[in-house]
C-alpha cells in the first residue's frame, strides 16, 4: 500500500433503511402494509466507498460537504472513529435516500434534501486539501452530482497519486490523465453520447474521448469490461456467483477496492479484478443493507477552528485557545495542551506558519513543516481543532476565535504578550501555565547537535 491514506473526495449522502414485514395489502389502495419497521442509518456515496475502504483496513480521508441540519449531525456519527473527515460547506438540507424494505426486497424508495456543496473560502482548509491530495496513495472521487467533484475540480486536475474516478451524469467529465475511470453501464453512455452501444464499446469510445489511461464499465454483479488507451477491451467476470440481492452501493465497493489496490502498485488490471471480486461479495455478503455503523456520540463535533468556537459558543460552553510554534513537539507541549483543554470545553490551537516561525527563530527554524506539525497537533485527543497563522503574532487569529482564556505556557508574566491587549478587547483572559522543567525544543535541538557532532 502506498504510504499516503487513501482520500476519497465526492459527495456524501444519508441512506435510511426501513426493514419490515409485509404480509397483506392495504385495503385502500393495492400496495403492501410493512409492519415493524426497523430504520438503520448509514453513509451513502462517498462515505460508504469510505467506510467500506476504512473497513478494508486502509488509512482513509474524506473530503466531503457537510452541512448543520440533522442528518449531517447523524452523518458525521456514523463517521466518527472511522475515517477523518475534512468538511466542506454545504448549502441546502443534505441528500437522504430512505429505502422500504421486505424480506430483502426495496419496496419504495423516497429521495429528500437539496443540498449542494458549497465554495471553500477558508484557507486553513483549502491547504489542509491540496496537502491531502499531495500526499495520498490514492485518491477516488465519488461523484453523485452535488457540487463536491465540481468545486476541487481545479485540485483534481493532476494529483501525484492514482486517480480513481466514479462518475455522475449530472456531475463534472473526468480530467485527462485518470488512472481509473469506473461509471456502470448507464453512466457510460451517457457520459460518452451513446445511449444505444455496447458496455464494450463504450468503454472503447470513453478511454479515448475522456484521454483517461482505463475505464472500467462496471456491470453488477456480472463483472465489468475494461478498455486501456493501449490495449483491446476485456471482460472481467466476478470469481464466484453472487447470491445476494441487494446491488446498492456495489459500485462504490468496487471503486474503493481498485484505488486501494492501485495505491499499493498493483496495475489497472489487477485493481479491476480486485474491484470485481470484492464487489461481488460485497454483494453476497448482504450488500449496503448488511452495513451497520453505531453512531459516535462525539460525531457531531466541528472539525475546523471557526466551526469550533462557533458551537462551543452557541452551548455557553468556555472556548480555550493556545499558539506557539510547537516545533519538534515533545512532552512539555502535551502537557501544556491537556491542561489548557482543562480549563473549558473545547481547545483549538494556533500554530505559527513556516515563514512565521523563520521570522521569529531565524532561517534554521522550523525542524518540521507545518502540515506535519499540524498533523500531529490533530492526532492528540485534548485538541478539538488546528489553525495556521501567517502574522508574527496571533492576534489576528485570536480576534476571529474570541476565545474565553488564551493559554501560555513558560516564563512569560501575561503584560509581555503581544496578544494580550487583542484577548483583553474581546472580553477574554490571557493565562499563563508553568512549564515542565527541563522540557523544550531548543533543549531538544542542542540535544540532536551534540550527537550529530559526536559531543
Amino acid at each position: 500500500m502506498g504510504a499516503g491514506p487513501i482520500v476519497v473526495v465526492g459527495d456524501t449522502l444519508l441512506d435510511v433503511d426501513v426493514e419490515g414485514e409485509a404480509e397483506r395489502l392495504c385495503p385502500d389502495a393495492p400496495v403492501p402494509v410493512v409492519a415493524s419497521g426497523r430504520e438503520h442509518r448509514r453513509p451513502g456515496g462517498a462515505g460508504l466507498a469510505a467506510v467500506l475502504a476504512a473497513q478494508a483496513g486502509a488509512e482513509v480521508v474524506l473530503v466531503t460537504a457537510v452541512g448543520d441540519d440533522e442528518a449531517s449531525r447523524c452523518l458525521l456519527g456514523l463517521l466518527s472513529g472511522r475515517v477523518e473527515v475534512v468538511r466542506l460547506p454545504l448549502t441546502g438540507t443534505t441528500a437522504t435516500k430512505t429505502r422500504v424494505r421486505a424480506r430483502g426486497q426495496t419496496l419504495l424508495r423516497i429521495d429528500t434534501g437539496d443540498g449542494r456543496a458549497g465554495r471553500v473560502v477558508e484557507d486553513d482548509r483549502a491547504r489542509r486539501i491540496a496537502a491531502l491530495l499531495r500526499g495520498a496513495g490514492a485518491v477516488l472521487v465519488s461523484d453523485y452530482g452535488l457540487g463536491v467533484a465540481e468545486v476541487l475540480g481545479g485540485a483534481l486536475r493532476e494529483p501525484p497519486a492514482p486517480l480513481v474516478w466514479d462518475p455522475h451524469p449530472k456531475g463534472p467529465v473526468p480530467p485527462p490523465g485518470c488512472a481509473l475511470v469506473t461509471p456502470d453501464e448507464s453512466e457510460a453512455r451517457l457520459l460518452g453520447g451513446r445511449p444505444y452501444v455496447s458496455s464494450d464499446e463504450a468503454a472503447r469510445h470513453l478511454v479515448r474521448a475522456l484521454r483517461v489511461k482505463a475505464v472500467a464499465v462496471t456491470l453488477g454483479t456480472r463483472g465489468a469490461v475494461l478498455a486501456r488507451r493501449e490495449g483491446r477491451s476485456v471482460r472481467v467476470p466476478p470469481p464466484v456467483h453472487a447470491t445476494g440481492q441487494d446491488a446498492c452501493g456495489v459500485g462504490d465497493r468496487f471503486a474503493g477496492a481498485a484505488a486501494l489496490a492501485l495505491s499499493g502498485g498493483a496495475t489497472v488490471e489487477e485493481a479491476v479484478v480486485c474491484g470485481v471480486g470484492e464487489a461481488v461479495r460485497f454483494v453476497g455478503n448482504g450488500g449496503a443493507a448488511a452495513v451497520r455503523l453505531p453512531a459516535s456520540p462525539l460525531g457531531n463535533r466541528p472539525r475546523t477552528a471557526l466551526e469550533v468556537a462557533e458551537a462551543v459558543r452557541a452551548s455557553g460552553g468556555r472556548l480555550i485557545a493556545t499558539g506557539g510554534c510547537f516545533d519538534l513537539l515533545h512532552a512539555g507541549h502535551v502537557s501544556l495542551l491537556r491542561r489548557a483543554r482543562a480549563l473549558g470545553d473545547a481547545l483549538v490551537v494556533c500554530v505559527n506558519s513556516d515563514e512565521s516561525v523563520r521570522r521569529l527563530k531565524g532561517p534554521g527554524r522550523p525542524m518540521v513543516g507545518e502540515q506535519d506539525r499540524v498533523e500531529v497537533l490533530r492526532a492528540l485527543e485534548c485538541v478539538d481543532a488546528v489553525t495556521v497563522f501567517e502574522e508574527s503574532t496571533p492576534a489576528e487569529v485570536i480576534a476571529r476565535l474570541r476565545p474565553c482564556l488564551w493559554v501560555k505556557g513558560g516564563d512569560y508574566a501575561a503584560i509581555d504578550l503581544p496578544e494580550t491587549e487583542t484577548v483583553r478587547m474581546i472580553g477574554g483572559k490571557t493565562v499563563i501555565l508553568p512549564r515542565v522543567s527541563g522540557r523544550s525544543t531548543t533543549n531538544l535541538i542542542a540535544a540532536a547537535g551534540a550527537i550529530m557532532s559526536g559531543g
